[in-house]
């Protein structure tokens, strides 16, 4: 039947397409081939509730990208849909620009309450753009008006600051530089080849190092953007001491610190905001993904000293979403109260003493890293030569390091396999479970389940993954661990 509207019939309207799976065909032609997710995952959702979501096809599948940790209490929570339907309901305006609402100081009520104790008693708000990238370039422009300079430090395998302005690379002219990067502490690819406290050192040193040598070709910069645990680089978290060093390190010099908690934040670590396990207050806070209950939304919190003057900047249409403060309110609130974040820590453990038997099983698992629900299952060759410039236990035992902080627990970091990592990938979803893929090389598995997700679930995912690891490694030759 035609549609019809008002008793006429509506002979204008497109008639329904009722094969689902037309749909990817129709995306991959009339969209860009930016579509990074649609690729790996060539599922149509239609409906979603908590972990589950369900296909044009009639497939249910237990979701652990979440959105990219947007979903903080997974697919339509009541809590979220509920405050969502009250501003509809209420005939407030859905965009007010900047202006005060009751929507918005609910909402910054809700987010004062949550902050690290030593910022929000001086913290100020800067609503920007809804993306986490639009988040970066503001924090960045506060930090240049406030001290006058113009460079950054970020640190390899970063995955913030997409936009133009942030990847604005270091030219040969060191007066130019804007962005310098630096080396990220990791066990498994420590970048000296040593790993544990002795490559957090080497870290902290070569920093020291970069910002007080005159010859480093690295003016002092206006901030120091990092991630206390790197999502899009590989599931890396940041030792806590290292953090700490950090911290010191830029208060010294007058830096400011920059926090990017866009995936971390809203209690995913097993802290309501990751920085908060290493103890450190930082200057600026930048918050996305979750910070929205699932809409789009970003802000920056910044030390109310830090600027003596706004930075000029175009205005921007999106900075009064009033639907995503309500469902960030609500989410914000419904994760406090509930103690998710504890919640978080504690499965969180558990899940990665669970998988790290993978990396004993199984060759091809290099490492399996994490905090709280941020986990992340790094796939490696196990045929590939080890990587140059390995310590090895007997020559770290020479070098007085002792073999626990080796790399991989002593294991020779093998290449990346980010065939095997998508091979997975692939497995898991024939099996109803939809991962992540991130890392260097693309070959890390993530798992960013919502902070909701039940023991049993949990079972599920864990069961699915190890079977789809199974599955890839025995097409792959990449079995079980040969014994000691």
């Amino acid at each position: 039947m035609k549609p019809v509207l008002g008793g006429v019939v509506d002979d204008t309207a497109p008639a329904p397409r009722s094969a689902p799976e037309g749909i990817p065909r129709r995306q991959a032609a009339r969209e860009s081939a930016a579509r990074t997710y649609a690729r790996a995952l060539p599922i149509v959702p239609v409906r979603a509730r908590g972990l589950t979501i369900e296909g044009a096809d009639g497939r249910r599948y237990l979701d652990c990208l979440s959105g990219a940790g947007t979903l903080a209490l997974g697919h339509n929570h009541p809590v979220v849909l509920e405050a969502i339907r009250t501003v509809l309901d209420s005939g407030a305006p859905l965009n007010a620009l900047d202006l005060a609402t009751p929507v918005k100081d609910a909402f910054l009520d809700e987010l004062f309450r949550t902050l690290p104790p030593g910022l929000a008693g001086q913290a100020r708000v800067r609503f920007c753009g809804p993306t986490g990238s639009e988040a970066v370039e503001t924090a960045w422009a506060l930090a240049r008006a406030a001290t006058g300079r113009s460079g950054l430090l970020a640190f390899t395998g970063a995955g913030r600051g997409s936009t133009a302005g942030v990847l604005d690379a270091p030219s040969s002219n060191s007066h130019d530089a804007r962005v310098a990067r630096l080396p990220y502490p990791q066990d498994y690819r420590c970048p000296f080849g040593v790993g544990g406290e002795h490559g957090v050192d080497l870290a902290a040193r070569w920093t020291e190092s970069l910002l007080d040598d005159p010859g480093s070709g690295v003016p002092l910069p206006a901030a120091m953007l990092v991630e206390p645990v790197q999502g899009e680089g590989g599931v890396i978290p940041a030792p806590d001491s290292w953090l700490r060093r950090m911290r010191q390190l830029t208060a010294d010099r007058s830096v400011p610190l920059i926090v990017d908690e866009i995936q971390t934040g809203v209690g995913r670590t097993g802290a309501f905001w990751a920085v908060e396990h290493s103890g450190v207050t930082p200057d600026v806070m930048v918050l996305s993904n979750a910070i929205g209950g699932s809409l789009p939304l970003a802000v920056v919190v910044y030390r109310d000293d830090l600027v003596t003057r706004e930075p000029g900047t175009p205005a921007d249409a999106f900075p009064g979403n009033q639907l995503a403060m309500a469902a960030g309110t609500a989410t914000l609130a419904h994760v406090r109260e509930n103690a998710l974040a504890e919640r978080a820590a504690t499965l969180g453990a558990r899940l990665l003493s669970q998988l790290q038997e993978l990396a004993s099983d199984f060759a091809c698992v290099g490492e399996v890293r994490g905090r709280g629900l941020m986990i992340g299952v790094e796939l490696v060759d196990p045929d590939g030569e080890g990587e140059p410039g390995f310590t090895g236990t007997a020559e770290a035992a020479e070098d007085g390091v002792a073999a626990s902080v080796m790399p991989g627990n002593g294991r020779r970091p093998l290449p990346a396999a980010p065939e095997l990592a998508a091979a997975v990938q692939q497995e898991c979803l024939r099996r109803g479970l939809i991962v992540g893929l991130g890392g260097r090389h693309a070959g890390v598995v993530q798992l960013l389940p919502p902070l909701t997700v039940t023991d049993e679930q949990a079972a599920a995912v864990l069961d699915r993954l190890a079977d789809a690891v199974r599955a890839a490694a025995r097409c792959r030759g990449g079995g079980p661990a040969a014994a000691p």
